[in-house]
This record gives structure tokens, C-alpha cells and sequence, in this order.
């Protein structure tokens, strides 16, 4: 499956932490982030990850457009919901794509610890059938 890693700034040591964490699960699916992100997962899981550009540069509207053309299946996008910021519609449109297009979406620890457990005891495994349907 196709999982989808973005993370503000003040949560890219919660992503890393999570992805050490989750690791054996992940390196069995294909991972796409966001540049930063992508870099600083990378330096502490050694897993493979897909780099789009930074987030506010463009790699937010990259990862919309792989949920838009059904190539996403899981996104874990950690937000700082207490930073304001300047490119703050483009996260508010990532979310909405992933609620039109019924891509599961975490915000936060405790729903990613959820979706990642339930990637792996195969419940996401709809995603498949989803895909080739439409």
C-alpha cells in the first residue's frame, strides 16, 4: 500500500520516533513525504521513502494529487495545530481530499498508532478492491 508521511515542523521528531517505532510494518509498504520529512525519516529508519518537495513548495499539492488520482492509501500527517500558518489552506485542502476520495488520514498519535495496527492485521485491505473499482 501507498502511505503517505507529512509533518510540521514542530512534529518531524513525532513522525521520526513514530516511524523507528513502526518501522516493520512500514518497510513492507511504499512511503511518500514530503521533503523534509522524508529526509529526517529516512536518517533514522533507513527505510525507502519517496520525496516530493517541502510542503509549502509544492509537496503538499504533490501528495493531493496522488490522493486525487487514487494512488494514496493511508496518510499520516502530523499538524502543529497550535502554529499558525501562512500556507495553512493548503493542509485544510489535503484533509478535505482525503475525506472525498476515503483515504484514511491520522492527525495525530494516537489515530496513526490505530490506522498503522490495523494496516498491518490487514482491516485496510478494502483499499485494494476500492482502487481497482474505480
Amino acid at each position: 500500500m501507498n502511505i503517505g508521511l507529512v509533518a510540521h515542523d514542530a512534529k518531524k521528531k513525532l513522525m521520526q520516533n513514530f516511524c523507528i517505532a513502526y518501522r516493520g510494518i512500514l518497510s513492507k509498504h511504499h512511503l511518500f513525504a514530503t521533503e523534509t520529512t522524508g529526509m529526517l525519516v529516512e536518517s533514522v529508519t533507513n527505510l525507502n521513502i519517496h520525496k516530493y518537495l517541502a510542503g509549502h513548495l509544492g509537496g503538499n499539492q504533490q501528495i493531493g494529487a496522488q490522493i486525487e488520482h487514487n494512488e494514496m492509501d493511508l496518510l499520516i500527517f502530523f499538524r502543529d495545530p497550535l502554529t499558525p500558518r501562512s500556507h495553512e489552506p493548503n493542509v485544510n485542502d489535503i484533509v478535505r481530499l482525503c475525506d472525498m476520495y476515503n483515504i484514511p488520514i491520522a492527525t495525530n498519535i494516537a489515530t496513526a498508532e490505530a490506522l498503522i495496527l490495523a494496516l498491518d492485521r490487514g482491516d485496510l485491505d478494502w483499499r485494494e478492491i476500492y482502487k481497482n473499482k474505480n
